[in-house]
């Protein structure tokens, strides 16, 4: 085995105190490139316990500059306010043309549930639907329709299916043909216990390289990984392989202590022209980090994994 992705050595790139509200952390952003521009939404933890999204721009990818105020908040009236009550979270974003999506957690007391958002410019966002039941944690859009359909990861909130699944719409908005994926593998004790999509796949010559986490129980609670696997191109469903070892987890003190401690967690990467993508990431549930790798070197790894999907 060999670590493929390596840590920023300036991480954390962002902590509560470059964020210019009163916020207790800031994690768990989702990551676009507009306009030449790196983008994060963040995930901004405010002192009443309950999340916003807050957005940072970046003309390099590393020293990022945080706006002056949110720019997403839970709704406080129409059909999102009652489903949105304790904050949205984790936002994952995919540009489709010149549309940039935005899939989140809305959070309340009855569980959470999938949102769907839009935006442009990154200025105006646009809430358009709730798109699961109750009860789901997380969902990630891949950047084009396959086979006419849109298609999507996600993760039910359920104890009996902490695992992930794929399902398929015509309109981002009614989704179907919900098909279980990949399990938590017991024989890999960092992933044995919950799995679940990351950042939105990555489109490679070889495959869609999607990157997710991974959770194992210790005698000090959860702590969570990420691992990468390789899906077919032409049907996601079928996956080409999955690598055998976790390609990120924490072991640095801002990964280790925090909100919650022993976490790395995606929900963003940027793949860039040179062949590397850069894996934006939360540290224990506090603070912004990131870490860089070679796609080949992921996909390499992939390939080569003997780990089966179920």
């Amino acid at each position: 085995m060999r670590i493929v992705c390596k840590k920023y050595e300036k991480n954390p790139i962002l902590t509560k105190e470059d964020v210019p509200y009163p916020c207790d952390a800031v994690y768990n952003s989702g990551a676009a490139k507009y306009k030449g521009k790196y983008i994060l939404l963040l995930r901004v933890l405010l002192l009443n316990g309950n999340s916003v999204f807050g957005l940072a721009e970046s003309n390099d990818g590393y020293d990022f500059t945080v706006r002056p105020k949110p720019v997403m908040v839970a709704a406080d009236k129409g059909p999102f306010k009652m489903y949105e009550e304790r904050g949205i979270e984790d936002p994952r974003i995919t540009r489709i043309g010149d549309t940039y999506y935005i899939f989140y957690s809305a959070y309340s007391r009855y569980g959470m549930r999938i949102g769907l958002a839009k935006t442009k410019d990154f200025e105006k966002f646009e809430k358009v639907a709730l798109t699961t039941t109750v009860d789901y944690r997380n969902s990630v859009l891949f950047p084009k329709k396959i086979n006419g359909k849109y298609v999507r990861l996600e993760r039910p909130n359920v104890a009996h299916t902490l695992s992930i699944w794929i399902s398929y719409s015509q309109d981002l908005i009614h989704w179907g043909k919900q098909e279980l994926l990949m399990a938590p593998y017991g024989k890999h004790i960092w992933e044995d216990h919950k799995i679940g999509p990351g950042a939105p796949p990555i489109e490679t010559p070889k495959g869609w390289l999607s990157i997710y986490h991974g959770v194992t129980w210790t005698m000090d609670g959860m702590t969570y990984r990420l691992g990468c696997a390789l899906h077919d191109l032409n049907n996601p469903a079928k996956i080409i392989g999955i690598a055998d070892q976790f390609i990120l987890g924490p072991d640095e003190i801002y990964e280790r202590v925090g909100y919650v401690h022993n976490v790395v967690f995606t929900c963003g990467a940027i793949p860039e022209p040179d062949g590397t993508v850069k894996i934006y990431y939360g540290g224990a549930d506090q603070c912004m980090c990131l870490a860089t790798a070679k796609i080949a070197d992921l996909i390499d790894i992939c390939l080569k994994g003997k780990r089966p999907p179920l």
